[in-house]
């Protein structure tokens, strides 16, 4: 079974319990999670082989990190402890009209200080065929920029697929140098994942017919989005999010995907949302292990959008489903009624 690799920072997240504001709330529930940590945990639970590299602090809040990866079946072995400390993030619970808000507390931690020559990538690599990353790695510091340029030199040079998931987050870099080092990375990367507003905030590609702060998409802009994407960077497959937020608890979700000349636009579910962080993470976890598994695009895109439908009922960052589940999904059992 081939493995996928996955290069980032996973944090303590502390959020307040459903209905209670930041200046409220006397408990935080205390998960663990971050971008390419939920892919790995994921793919895993898919019933696939996955790896996370990161670094964590060398204290009971890495250890515990490490382990609420590792239960889940990731192989941790390149997880490196160091002094310093873990980075976190506070989340406040949206509803109905009223979003949810995320404060970072990232700053200066312990992976975001990693040194280039931290990562051993022909160690690393050594049994794996994909390389998964995000735009929200090279984006902590100067020292993850060179580790994620050598990562991908190594990978191509070992004929690994590259995965990249934009993620653009405002407050850790500008658009402007967000788009100078994700355009040099791009030179390696072979399948692109986007959202509705990261083409744009990143590579100025903007979607017509689209307007995120009221749910409206159009299917025809993100296609042409996704040709230019393909163009511009010689990608092999461009992976679109298709989110209709109808408010904070009620999305309807869906993905499309171009993929050897063919765009392709998945089923769209209606969602009753319990937990929105991670949708995007299960959404790529899904579309790799269909793709690293040599299924066919279209098969891949419907895996990949019924995992993440299934992650917004969940708690915490981890989709926690089984590929069993997801296939049934996919069958049509959509009922929710008690399995005895």
């Amino acid at each position: 079974m081939s493995r996928v690799v996955t290069f980032g920072e996973i944090m303590m997240r502390l959020a307040a319990p459903l209905g209670e504001r930041f200046e409220q709330t006397k408990n935080f529930e205390v998960v663990y999670g971050g971008a390419e940590a939920n892919v790995a945990v994921a793919i895993a639970k898919y019933g696939g082989k996955s790896r996370f590299v990161s670094k964590v602090s060398a204290d009971q809040f890495g250890e515990a990190a490490i382990g609420n990866i590792a239960v889940h079946g990731v192989d941790t072995s390149y997880v490196m402890k160091d002094t310093g400390r873990l980075g976190k993030y506070f989340y406040e619970y949206g509803y109905s009209q009223r979003p949810s808000k995320v404060i970072y507390d990232r700053d200066n931690s312990v992976f975001a200080n990693s040194k280039p020559g931290d990562f051993d990538w022909e160690e690393i690599f050594s049994d794996a065929t994909w390389f998964h990353f995000t735009g929200i790695t090279p984006a902590l510091s100067d020292g993850l920029i060179e580790a994620c340029e050598m990562a991908l030199i190594e990978a191509k040079k070992r004929g690994m697929t590259v995965s990249c998931d934009l993620n653009y987050r405002s407050r850790l870099w500008s658009k402007e140098k967000a788009r100078k080092i994700m355009t040099s990375l791009m030179k390696n990367t072979d399948v692109l994942f986007a959202n509705e507003e990261d083409s744009e905030s990143v590579f100025g590609i903007e979607a017509e017919g689209t307007s995120v702060s009221d749910g409206r998409l159009s299917v025809e802009g993100y296609k042409d989005v996704a040709t230019k994407l393909r163009d511009t960077f010689d990608l092999e497959v461009v992976a679109i999010s298709l989110r209709e937020s109808i408010n904070a608890n009620f999305n309807r979700w869906s993905a499309s995907v171009l993929a050897g000349g063919e765009f392709m636009v998945s089923a769209k579910y209606d969602i009753n949302i319990i937990d929105r962080v991670g949708g995007g993470d299960a959404f790529a976890a899904g579309l790799i292990f269909g793709l690293d598994n040599s299924w066919e695009p279209e098969k891949s895109l419907e895996f990949g959008v019924a995992a993440s439908c299934l992650k917004h009922t969940i708690k915490g960052d981890f989709n926690v489903v089984s590929r069993d589940e997801i296939e049934k999904l996919l069958s049509g059992n959509a009922s929710g009624r008690v399995v005895r």
